[in-house]
């Protein structure tokens, strides 16, 4: 797999998300399951080793291969999707910031498809706004004492280990935030009910408590007061292409899902893509998720080949893309009638994922403050 080429890589994960994925995707979505199968199937083909730099034992792609393969897992399982995602910003962040041991204590071990990471910024108190978190972090001897929680976190109790942003000098502000990564069975450590969300439903989003939980301090990812800038190359940097990826899976989806039952659903002895209401409508669906697919293929070829580009482009095609994705879905639902509003076609969970994508990560109102700050020099 190393040396395909990005469209090899394509095929590859739709071949899997076809045969693997997608025909349980409906029955985990309605029941909550954490999708362990899926993780599995994506391990055995070598995607959690996808864009790790080959130093470390990856492959080295970049984020147009990244891309490529979130979009086709998402249109088989979005909640797959964001599972895989959170995962690489967690083995990426060890790989930019991590020390040779914990690299050999963890990354090691993830690249062997023996552990699933996740990450953890948001806080009840915080939401969005990253510099808003209070989860303290205090020096003790060779250890941190880690106090505080965080809320809708994805992989939360099922994940192994979790890169968590938290405060070591609350004098600073955000010159005063770390990274560190936490192993899940650390004392402590413990988890909340599972959120029963309206979309997404498979990723396991809990809170996350801390209660004078003692990390190593050889897993502070980076150094002490770089906390921002590490969330900034993982979560922005490449999380954020994951993000919009997985918006675009599911527009494709219910474009394809939207043309076929306008082809095959007959009114009045003639199918209802004879109407030029469906038409216009499948018309902007497609032109949306062109336009968002476009962007996304631009941002990351960009930000591929000068990553101090990658954090404004990650914001731009995540809300492009998110925000797209919901209004093809919308769209979807309309072409299919009382059809798609049911809970048997797949067009009604792919718009309840599509909508949790405007909030994921980042909502869409903090991306446009930060898109145009970024531009203004604010």
């Amino acid at each position: 797999m190393e040396e395909l080429p990005v469209e090899e890589i394509r095929k590859l994960a739709e071949k899997v998300a076809v045969e693997k994925l997608a025909p349980h995707a409906s029955e985990i979505d309605q029941n909550r399951a954490f999708p362990w199968e899926n993780i599995y199937a994506l391990r055995e083909a070598g995607f959690h080793r996808l864009i790790i730099d080959e130093k470390e034992g990856g492959m080295g792609y970049g984020r147009i291969a990244f891309a490529s393969t979130v979009k086709e897992i998402a249109k088989a399982c979005a909640s797959t999707a964001l599972i895989y995602v959170s995962h690489s910003i967690a083995a990426k962040a060890i790989e930019y910031g991590g020390s040779e041991t914990t690299k050999k204590t963890f990354l090691s071990e993830m690249i062997k498809g023996r552990g699933l990471g996740a990450f953890a910024v948001h806080e009840p108190d915080s939401g969005s706004n990253s510099g808003a978190i209070t989860t303290r972090a205090k020096k003790d001897g060779s250890s941190y004492i880690v106090n505080g929680s965080k809320f809708f976190i994805t992989s939360a109790g099922e994940a192994d280990l979790y890169l968590v942003l938290v405060r070591t000098d609350p004098e600073k502000g955000p010159q005063g935030m770390s990274t560190l990564l936490i192993e899940r069975d650390t004392p402590g450590l413990s988890f909340g009910r599972m959120e029963d969300k309206m979309g997404l439903r498979s990723t396991s989003s809990r809170e996350i408590s801390f209660s004078d939980c003692r990390v190593p301090v050889e897993n502070l990812i980076g150094k002490e007061g770089e906390g921002t800038q590490i969330i900034g190359k993982t979560v922005i940097g490449w999380g954020f292409f994951g993000a919009a990826a997985i918006s675009i899976g599911v527009a494709k989806l219910a474009t394809d899902l939207a043309i076929k039952h306008a082809k095959e659903r007959i009114i009045a002895g003639q199918p209802i893509a004879a109407h030029q209401a469906v038409q216009f409508m499948i018309t902007d669906m497609i032109l949306e998720t062109e336009a968002a697919e476009a962007l996304l293929t631009a941002c990351a070829t960009q930000a591929d080949s000068n990553p101090d580009t990658a954090i404004f482009n990650g914001l731009k095609t995540k809300l492009f893309a998110s925000e797209k994705a919901v209004n093809v879905a919308n769209l979807a639902i309309q072409v299919m009638g009382g059809h798609g509003y049911c809970r048997d076609y797949i067009v009604e969970r792919l718009f309840r994922d599509a909508r949790g994508l405007t909030l994921h990560f980042k909502t869409s109102e903090w991306l446009r403050q930060d898109i145009a700050k970024a531009v203004i020099g604010m």
